[in-house]
């Protein structure tokens, strides 16, 4: 057994998230935390809502409602939306809690005193006509690098490279399409180029286990190249309050200094409400520990950079020296996994243009299996990948229905007829034997891939498997065995289809969670197969720090009860009913609806 981390990236709560948004973090996650759940690991899954930063006041002023009013709304909705989709979290939080507070401020005094947070000057853009100060996601311009018209403030998404806003041609407000001003303030900056080594040093290392995406280890190294110090603290009323300067109300500490700091936050919130304040130690002290990072590729640089720099700032390992603080040595990351983007056809997801689906509504009208079954099967892995509604439909009909569901309903609906439970098991014939090592083959085949993040191939080769079963009924054909003298033959025939079948579905059991537990009580079993998540209501921890929360939402679950990644006997005499299809065929109508209600939007 090894202990697993799977540190998900943690959704940014000005608004609901959309399907765009899980397809990076939230279903490559959950696929590999279950797969490594059922094949003996101790997994650790956590995340929240990311609920500071100028764009939740800036979103919050526009719909005349407080920071913290809006966070509280929109993670509200994010946690109903992500338990749903069966996202097995072992703690969902937010970053507004007391604990959070806490543990940033920890790491923030640390880092100071190993020497790794430079006190400077620098230039802040504030807004004419507000007053405000203007993040920098919320400045344009042009990249002096590449010559891209729409850099950010931060970085351009053409070239990736990091930017200040300073740094901009002709910078102009996305707010108002105003040029800022631009006036001196006092900032701490992270000393990167002071972790520049260790940082080559650990990527380097990273890349020798061949283990990164080829796309995520490079561009991760190629942003090494330009490192320099970045500002960890900002004009802002809305934030985490800077340790030594508590007579500074309006400086905070910067969203990219605190949202990946939740990693660590929410395994400590979890040991303590687990009742062992420092069973988080096992997963972050512990060097033999691995830690999986997912997100989407806008995000790559606050993982493959700034968070382990932090991390290493924080252990005392960069080029100043320094001594770790009461969290200890803390590990760094064993992998980044980051997807590409999923796109709306054949552009960008733009909740400011309506061109957006958001995973509440995507749910309430075709439920979750089916929106994970498509991010496995066709989701941006390694590529953008385009979703498009024609698609969804046909991989919804022609594979989850035509494949794995008629598979389960045949075979089910046969036994029901025939026995009306499990049949026991006569002589095997080849036929038998073949496909019954096919399917157990599996186990070896589909968790390779799912152990690599190859999420896609995983996908493809247990359908492939589910179309053997499908072969073998095809082939033996059970359904003419009608004679008394076919009865030990027709029994042996949907036994091992049965198994099959049984097998089939712990093998697409991390992909399709809820249906999981529904084809396991067709075969005649009790209760859930997989344990899912829940929401509780848990009560603030340190009411005396955070953002003044009292309770709040959260995703946990037990998943003692998750089954082995391995071939189980089905159990002979178990009542089988006649069953009800496990997938809903859509109607080919679904594809104009859909468009039609785009363009109504």
């Amino acid at each position: 057994m090894t202990r697993v981390l799977s540190a998900v990236a943690w959704p940014y709560a000005n608004g609901p998230r959309h399907i765009g948004h899980v397809a990076g973090f939230g279903v490559p996650s959950d696929v590999f935390s279950r797969y490594m759940r059922m094949a003996g690991h101790d997994v650790l899954m956590v995340s929240g809502t990311d609920e500071h930063g100028t764009p939740i006041l800036v979103t919050a002023d526009q719909q005349g409602v407080s920071a913290k009013d809006l966070a509280d709304k929109n993670n509200a909705v994010i946690v109903n939306d992500l338990a749903d989709l069966g996202l097995s979290y072992d703690l969902f939080t937010r970053t507004t809690t007391g604990n959070h507070y806490g543990v940033v401020q920890e790491m923030f005094r640390t880092v100071l005193a190993n020497g790794y947070m430079v006190e400077q000057t620098m230039q802040a853009a504030i807004s004419p006509s507000t007053g405000r100060t203007l993040p920098d996601r919320y400045i344009e311009g042009t990249c002096p690098i590449c010559g891209f018209k729409d850099a950010r403030g931060d970085q351009c998404d053409n070239c990736g490279n990091q930017l200040d806003a300073t740094d901009l041609i002709d910078p102009r407000s996305k707010i108002n399409g105003e040029t800022p001003q631009f006036v001196d303030t006092q900032h701490f900056l992270l000393d990167l180029p002071a972790l520049a080594d260790a940082l080559g040093e650990w990527l380097d290392e990273r890349e020798s286990s061949g283990t990164w995406r080829p796309n995520v280890i490079k561009f991760s190294q190629n942003i090494l190249k330009e490192i320099r110090p970045r500002a960890m603290t900002r004009d802002i009323d809305w934030g985490i309050p800077v340790p030594g300067w508590e007579d500074q109300p309006t400086k905070r500490l910067y969203v990219w200094f605190d949202a990946v700091i939740g990693y660590l936050s929410a395994s400590i919130e979890w040991a303590r409400r687990s009742g062992d304040a420092d069973a988080w130690r096992a997963w972050w002290n512990d060097p033999d520990a691995l830690s999986y990072y997912f997100m989407g590729k806008d995000n790559i640089v606050f993982h493959s950079q700034i968070w382990p720099a932090e991390l290493l700032a924080y252990n005392g390992q960069g080029s100043r020296g320094g001594q770790p603080g009461s969290y200890g040595l803390l590990n760094l990351p064993t992998e980044v996994v980051s997807s590409e983007y999923l796109t709306m056809g054949d552009q960008q997801f733009s909740t400011s243009r309506g061109h957006v689906l958001y995973v509440g509504d995507f749910l309430a009208r075709y439920g979750p299996d089916p929106l994970r079954y498509f991010i496995c099967a066709a989701g941006p892995e390694t590529s953008d990948a385009a979703f498009t509604w024609a698609d969804f439909v046909t991989r919804n009909n022609s594979e989850l229905v035509a494949g794995w569901g008629n598979l389960v309903n045949r075979t089910a609906t046969m036994v029901a007829k025939s026995f009306g439970e499990i049949p026991p098991l006569g002589e095997l014939e080849p036929v038998d034997e073949a496909v019954l090592a096919a399917v157990r083959g599996g186990f070896e085949s589909v968790g390779n891939l799912l152990g690599h993040h190859r999420l896609r191939a995983a996908t493809a080769e247990a359908m492939r498997i589910v179309g053997e079963v499908n072969k073998y009924l095809t082939v033996t054909e059970p359904y003419k065995m009608k004679d008394e003298s076919q009865r030990d033959r027709l029994a042996t025939v949907l036994h091992v289809a049965v198994q099959c079948v049984s097998d089939c579905n712990s093998l697409l059991s991390p992909f399709l969670p809820h249906a999981a537990n529904k084809v396991h009580r067709v075969l005649g079993g009790e209760g859930d197969f997989v344990p899912m998540p829940r929401i509780e209501q848990v009560d603030e921890l340190d009411p005396d720090n955070g953002a003044g929360l009292t309770s709040y939402p959260v995703i946990t679950g037990d998943y003692s009860g998750t089954p082995r990644w391995e071939w189980t006997p089905v159990t002979v005499g178990a009542t089988v009913e006649k069953p009800t299809p496990v997938f809903t065929k859509l109607d080919p109508s679904v594809v104009d609806e859909e468009l039609a209600r785009v363009s109504a939007d």
